[in-house]
């Protein structure tokens, strides 16, 4: 992996030298805080007392990348540009000019966010290599504004996981096959499976993700992490390579609640290029920092939908995991309501129909070229639409076909209507019944609740379908008797001893501000997340890097 700086060496040393001699006053006995662990405002502080530098953070990162990634797999691209970019913004700083808490933080993104710059964005497939965009996605275009240094692009699900029916979970044919760091060939799920596996870890202060439905959530929860997956329209999609309009959505995933936040701050309000964003019931999003209150459960009611909780053989130690956390909440001060149950109706549909994938299906048919293909400022493989992913797919071997099939995208092409179809109107507004009136928003409503919990694994699918938001946080993992469940393929380990699990906070539209709350609530009564350890962990660490500088600046 080759960082390529877009300005001249001379320069760089030359302003980051002046920037060291005025702000670096190393303190005796000072511990630099481990990467693995480390929070916004411990790297805020560290920053802004110059005890270290933006560069010395995108220096040490990348060092951590190199350091696991012919193992893990994690990182697609890092941006040749970031060293220049944290230069600059280490130049800001010296002036006195902070864009914000995240001011000179890097940050990884999934692979399907679009930037305009020298990074591909390809959703993992070759079809999108060398395509390039006018200008960065709706993201990353506030995550510039806050201060942020994009470090690279993760790998993922390819096509966010609506490809194949036999693939696996953190594969594509640009990033290869991605693993988890809590047992070896560990399952990383998807589809944003890099930004979980680089977030697990400390490859960067947190990631980016996207969901359309458990994509965020699931690979959260079983790399320890929090995740949150925002109603949709809190966030920008706009030049986000898309599958459904009604459901995708782009959230963070950190190692802490209160990081979480900080991130999602930065991305969430308005966009003129995505007309969802523009049904946000305020002019600027609450302040998702200040909900994390450690007395969020006082007076609360928070149900519990048992009937939605359809456990498979070995989840044994989720549920019983999920029963100690409803006694913590209880004990906080929430009034915990439980057997809320959907309808029976809502509950077969949910399992039973295929109207879910119908609107995915549909929706894709129509949002991929509006929204993102005939967007592309060049198209090197001139794939303008479905049919031409679909044949280029099948025609370039490094796709893997017909090993890895194409079976999502037949069933889209074979529906024989997109989104603007009367059938396309009676699947969807079924969805809405047995996710809404029926489903979650019902229970809500009709119980007076405040929030729902449910293990994470259950808890992705109903919100999908109205598009409300769902917070996870780390609930435990498998003891060290677990039986270890191969995918498919035989290929990744999808349960094993110490790989994690999670807990996931519901709520109604726009209700981010309360779902951090419950989320930072039960995080600090448990702190679980330090009680599970990764098998793999990159050695580079700031310190090491700092005690570096002037060789490295040199070479």
């Amino acid at each position: 992996m080759v960082v390529a700086q877009s300005c001249s060496i001379v320069f760089l040393c030359l302003l980051f030298n002046s920037f060291v001699s005025a702000r670096f006053h190393n303190q005796t006995g000072f511990v630099f805080p481990d990467l693995i662990a480390v929070t916004t405002e411990e790297l805020e502080t560290g920053l802004e007392r110059g005890l270290f530098t933006s560069f010395d953070l995108v220096r040490t990162y990348i060092a951590r990348i190199q350091e696991v990634n012919s193992t893990l797999n994690v990182v697609e691209e890092i941006n040749p540009d970031a060293l220049a970019i944290a230069a600059e913004l280490d130049a800001e700083r010296a002036n006195g000019t902070t864009r914000g808490p995240l001011h000179g933080m890097p940050i990884l993104i999934k692979g399907n966010i679009g930037t305009a710059d020298k990074m591909s964005t390809t959703a993992g497939s070759f079809a999108l290599l060398g395509a390039t965009l006018p200008q960065d996605s709706g993201v990353v275009a506030r995550l510039r504004a806050a201060g942020v240094v994009i470090l690279g692009k993760t790998n993922l699900s390819q096509w966010a996981n609506f490809r194949s029916n036999n693939s696996t979970n953190g594969w594509s044919a640009y990033g290869g096959q991605t693993t988890g760091a809590y047992y070896p060939q560990q399952d990383p799920s998807g589809s944003s499976s890099g930004s979980g596996v680089a977030s697990s870890i400390g490859l960067a202060l947190a990631t980016l993700g996207s969901e359309t439905s458990g994509s965020i959530l699931s690979p959260s929860e079983v790399n320890n992490l929090v995740g949150i997956k925002p109603t949709v329209g809190l966030t920008s999609r706009a030049l986000v390579i898309p599958i459904s309009e009604r459901q995708d959505t782009v959230g963070p995933m950190a190692r802490t609640v209160r990081d979480a936040a900080y991130l999602l701050q930065a991305i969430a309000g308005k966009d003129s290029n995505d007309n969802y964003t523009l049904a946000q019931p305020f002019e600027a999003p609450p302040d998702y920092v200040s909900a994390c209150n450690y007395s969020s459960f006082r007076g609360k009611r928070i149900g519990i939908p048992r009937n939605l909780i359809t456990p498979q053989e070995g989840e044994g130690p989720v549920l019983a995991a999920f029963e100690k956390a409803i006694q913590i909440i209880r004990r906080a001060g929430a009034t915990i309501v439980d057997n809320v149950n959907v309808t029976a109706f809502a509950l077969d549909r949910y399992l039973n129909s295929n109207n879910s994938l119908i609107v995915l299906e549909a929706d894709f048919l129509s949002d991929l070229p509006k929204n993102y293909l005939s967007k592309l400022a060049t198209n090197p493989n001139n794939v303008q639409d479905l049919v031409d992913v679909r044949n280029f797919t099948q025609s370039f071997p490094p796709e893997d076909y017909p090993d890895r099939d194409t079976a999502v995208f037949d069933g889209a092409l074979d529906l024989g209507f997109n989104n603007t179809s009367p059938q396309f109107w009676a699947a969807y507004q079924e969805n809405i019944e047995i996710a809404g009136r029926q489903g979650i928003l019902g229970v809500l409503t009709n119980y007076s609740l405040d929030a729902l919990i449910l293990p994470t694994d259950f808890s992705a699918g109903l919100p999908a379908l109205v598009g409300t938001p769902v917070v996870t946080v780390p609930l435990g993992s498998y003891p060290a008797n677990s039986t270890v469940v191969r995918n498919r393929r035989g290929t990744l380990v999808e349960t094993a001893p110490n790989i994690p699990f999670g807990l996931s906070f519901i709520g109604p539209a726009w209700s981010e501000a309360s779902l951090i709350g419950y989320g930072y609530a039960y995080e600090q009564r448990t702190m679980v997340r330090d009680q599970i350890q990764p098998y793999l962990v990159p050695k580079t660490e700031l310190a090491d890097i700092v005690a570096t500088r002037g060789v490295a600046l040199y070479r």
